[in-house]
């Protein structure tokens, strides 16, 4: 399709870093339109097609009419390239502004959890919190209520949570989010709603704070026992370090 990714691989979920390289920008085309930052929200699935069947039967909007198969190489540590295949059923575009919410199906697992890519010098082990700013929690929690629920949304300080295991995804006013991460509500309030803070599960850190400090990085905070970069310092995104 004409992008390409790199991935942070943690313990049981990932990261990715989705962009277009130079040679194809043209081939791409005009496939991008949400702010820079954030911009997608995944969620596992054991078997995409069961859960499209499950998903259209209880009427929630999704896109395309069958879930959607790609693939991409992958360069392994010992200089083989192998085909990491995936299947994708994605919310319906509509449904979710800013953004996009889809469930994705490893049918290669073992090209992405491998446990050479696991480890990290600044001690990530995996993604605690992703932060939605928006006016209207219950407009955004009702879709994913309706994908992931039902009743797993619950009334938190200043907006909504949904809790999936050691991960949470917080609905909050951007003065809420502008509180929980010390920075200034200006830069999270702009083109609202949309995803715009990001918190990485790490096991030290006295870790992250060398890492921060080797490769300079201004303006880190701390905050509640919370280490954040700046939006300006993470390509749009909030992005804070807590520990275990």
């Amino acid at each position: 399709m004409g992008s390409s990714n790199h991935l942070a691989i943690f313990e049981s979920d990932y990261f990715e870093l989705l962009g277009v390289e130079p040679q194809n920008v043209a081939r791409f085309g005009d496939g991008w339109n949400h702010p820079l930052g954030l911009s997608g929200l995944v969620f596992k699935t054991a078997d995409a097609r069961a859960l499209w069947r499950e998903l259209s039967a209880r009427g929630v909007p999704l896109e395309g009419d069958a879930p959607a198969a790609f693939n991409r190489p992958v360069d392994l540590p010992d200089g083989h390239r192998e085909t990491a295949r995936f299947r994708t059923v994605r919310l319906a575009a509509d449904s979710v502004p800013n953004g996009r919410v889809f469930f994705c199906e490893q049918i290669t697992p073992e090209l992405v959890w491998r446990p050479e890519w696991q480890r990290h010098p600044n001690g990530a082990t995996g993604i605690l919190e992703y932060a939605v700013a928006t006016r209207d929690p219950s407009s955004l929690a009702s879709v994913l209520d309706s994908a992931v629920g039902p009743d797993l949304v619950k009334p938190v300080d200043g907006g909504l949570q949904l809790q999936l295991g050691p991960t949470r995804v917080v609905l909050l006013t951007p003065e809420e989010i502008a509180v929980r991460y010390g920075v200034p509500a200006r830069d999270v309030s702009g083109g609202i709603p949309r995803p715009v803070a990001l918190t990485v599960r790490v096991s030290s850190l006295d870790a992250v704070r060398g890492v921060v400090q080797r490769a300079r990085i201004i303006g880190v905070r701390e905050v509640d026992g919370r280490l954040v970069v700046p939006a300006a310092g993470a390509a749009g995104v909030v992005l804070g370090f807590a520990q275990a």
